[in-house]
C-alpha cells in the first residue's frame, strides 16, 4: 500500500514537473515556429500550429538587412566581460563577508540586494547624461561597467553562499602553512569553490546578455548587442512578426546551445553545499 501511494506521488510530480517545463517552454517553441512562417500566416486567427508551408524567408531578410555577426560580437564581449570583471571584484568581497565577518555584514548584504529593487528607469536620466559626459555612450566600456554593477549584488551574494558552506579550519590551516592572502584566495578557496563559482558566472553571462533596458538606452549603433538587433524589427509600420521572430531566434539561440551543455555544471553549482 505504502509503495503504491509512492508511486503515485512520483508519477503526479514527474507530471506536474513536465506540465510546468512544457507552459515555461511554449513561448520559445511559438517563437522558432513563427520564425518559419510567413508574415500572413504568423498573424494569422485563429493561430497555425503544424499545417503551415516552412519557409526561410524570414531568415534570409534578416541576415541581409542586418550585420548579425556584430551585433553577436558585441553581446559576447559586454556580456563576457562584465560577468568576469564582476567576479574579480566579487570574489574577495564574498571572501571577507563570509570568513571575515562585522556586525555589519548583513546589513550591507541586505542593502547591496536592495538596490535591485531600484526602477532602472529612476536612474537612467543620470547615468545618462554621466555617460554624455565621459564620453560612454554607444561603447562597450560604458556597457560593460553597468551591466557589472546592477549585477553585482547577486554575484556577492551568490559567492557569499557558496564560500559560507566552505571550513573556514581550511583556510587557517593554509595561513598557518605560511600562504599569503593571495595564495589563500587563488590556490586554497577558488578550487574548492569552483562549482560556485561556475554557475554564477553562468548565471550572470545570461542575464547580461539578456539585458534589454540598458542597451536601447544606452546604445545606437556601435556597440549595440543582440537585445538591438532584436528591436530593430519594430518600426512605425507595426510588427513583423515572422522577421521579429527570425531575429529574436537568432539571438536567444547562442545563450540556449550554452545552458544545454553546461546544464550539469549549473544545477552541480546551485546545489552547491546543499547537502552535507
Amino acid at each position: 500500500m505504502a509503495r503504491s501511494v509512492t508511486n503515485n506521488r512520483k508519477i503526479i510530480n514527474t507530471t506536474f514537473a513536465w506540465a510546468i517545463g512544457l507552459l515555461i517552454f511554449f513561448p520559445i517553441l511559438w517563437t522558432i515556429l513563427t520564425s518559419f512562417k510567413s508574415e500572413a500566416q504568423a498573424i494569422a486567427a485563429p493561430p497555425i500550429f503544424i499545417g503551415f508551408d516552412w519557409t526561410l524567408e524570414n531568415y534570409r531578410v534578416v541576415l541581409e538587412r542586418s550585420d548579425y555577426g556584430r551585433f553577436l560580437w558585441n553581446s559576447i564581449i559586454i556580456a563576457g566581460l562584465s560577468t568576469v570583471l564582476g567576479c574579480m571584484i566579487a570574489i574577495p568581497a564574498a571572501w571577507s563577508m563570509a570568513f571575515v565577518p562585522s556586525r555589519r555584514t548583513k546589513d550591507i548584504l541586505l542593502w547591496m540586494l536592495s538596490t535591485k529593487m531600484l526602477p532602472a528607469v529612476g536612474v537612467l536620466y543620470p547615468i545618462y547624461l554621466l555617460f554624455i559626459k565621459m564620453g560612454l555612450l554607444d561603447s562597450r566600456a560604458g556597457l560593460v561597467v553597468v551591466l557589472m554593477l546592477i549585477n553585482l549584488p547577486i554575484i556577492v551574494w551568490m559567492l557569499y553562499t557558496y564560500f559560507k558552506e566552505i571550513p573556514g579550519e581550511i583556510l587557517e590551516a593554509a595561513r598557518m602553512d605560511g600562504a599569503t592572502l593571495r595564495q589563500e584566495l587563488i590556490y586554497v578557496l577558488t578550487p574548492m569553490a569552483i562549482p560556485g563559482i561556475a554557475s554564477t558566472l553562468l548565471l550572470n553571462f545570461i542575464l547580461a546578455w539578456n539585458e534589454a533596458f540598458w542597451t536601447l538606452n544606452l546604445t545606437a549603433v556601435n556597440a549595440a548587442p543582440l537585445t538591438a538587433f532584436i528591436a530593430s524589427y519594430s518600426s512605425p509600420e507595426g510588427l513583423f512578426f515572422a522577421k521579429l521572430s527570425a531575429a529574436s531566434t537568432m539571438a536567444i539561440a547562442p545563450i540556449l546551445i550554452l545552458g544545454w551543455f553546461s546544464q550539469k555544471q549549473l544545477v552541480r553549482g546551485l546545489t552547491f553545499g546543499a547537502v552535507k
